[in-house]
């Protein structure tokens, strides 16, 4: 049994905990390296479901102590944590290439720090049909075993490109022939109510606070207001981009009724 101040020899960010997560995570068939699962929760239903399915698909299962998951650096792994390959980022033309022309919505991120609002972004992003999300390299929140916990499983189906440049990200798209739209309070913006979001979509989300920088803002084609009727200067960032993600949705499945 490894000592109890031993580091468990796997990278942190290469794993998904958590029930919900791990579960999807074999749902999606990610190619996991092993599974580490409490032994005190071994009788467990939820957990004895995944234990059976990695079984059937020959991945490493580890009973562990319950020393080994207070070493974790993450508290709400439930018992469960599926050990992974490094996350697979695809390359910006690949994200397009995947999505074809006419309902495609992109998500893109503008120094989003915060891995909790990252993941809650990804899963709405995907729960909505996005096509994928863009994530610049630095000042940003990768894909780690948090955003995978907040996600609730979602990276495992959402494409996420990584890119060094933002503004390059947002021309190339708009080559492609995809709508940039920022989120911002300012004055300028056009009322979410009067946009027009269905349309080859690319939505630019900014830190809360912070919101977009005066490049993006620049780059974008419009910028989009969201109603403020209360007190409070601003939205959590993962709340406005559900606003604007459902919205967008809304408005897509309008123009398709009769």
């Amino acid at each position: 049994m490894p000592k109890r101040n031993q580091r468990p020899a796997f990278d942190f960010d290469d794993c998904v905990y958590g029930i919900h997560a791990v579960e999807e995570a074999l749902r999606a068939n990610e190619p996991l390296r092993a599974i580490h699962v409490n032994a005190a929760r071994g009788g467990d239903p939820l957990l004895r479901r995944i234990l059976t399915t990695a079984t059937e698909r020959k991945i490493a299962v580890r009973m562990e102590p319950r020393a080994f998951f207070e070493r974790l650096p993450f508290k709400a792994h439930q018992g469960v944590v599926a050990v992974t390959p490094p996350f697979p980022y695809v390359a910006l033309p690949e994200l397009l290439r995947r999505a074809p022309p006419g309902q495609r919505m992109f998500v893109l991120l503008d120094h989003l720090t915060d891995p909790h609002n990252v993941g809650a972004i990804a899963r709405t992003a995907e729960a909505t049909g996005a096509s994928g999300m863009v994530l610049p390299e630095r000042r940003s929140a990768g894909i780690n075993a948090t955003v995978r916990k907040a996600a609730a499983g979602a990276t495992a189906y959402l494409p996420v490109a990584r890119v060094g440049s933002l503004a390059g990200a947002i021309r190339m798209l708009k080559e492609a022939g995809v709508w940039a739209v920022g989120a911002d309070a300012s004055e300028g913006a056009v009322d979410l109510a009067k946009a027009d979001l269905n349309r080859d979509l690319a939505l630019v989300i900014g830190a809360e606070g912070e919101g977009l920088g005066t490049l993006i803002k620049r780059e974008c084609d419009y910028l989009v207001r969201i109603p403020m009727r209360g007190h409070v200067a601003s939205l959590n960032a993962s709340v406005a981009a559900a606003v604007l993600l459902y919205e967008t949705l809304r408005q897509r499945e309008c123009s398709l009724r009769p």
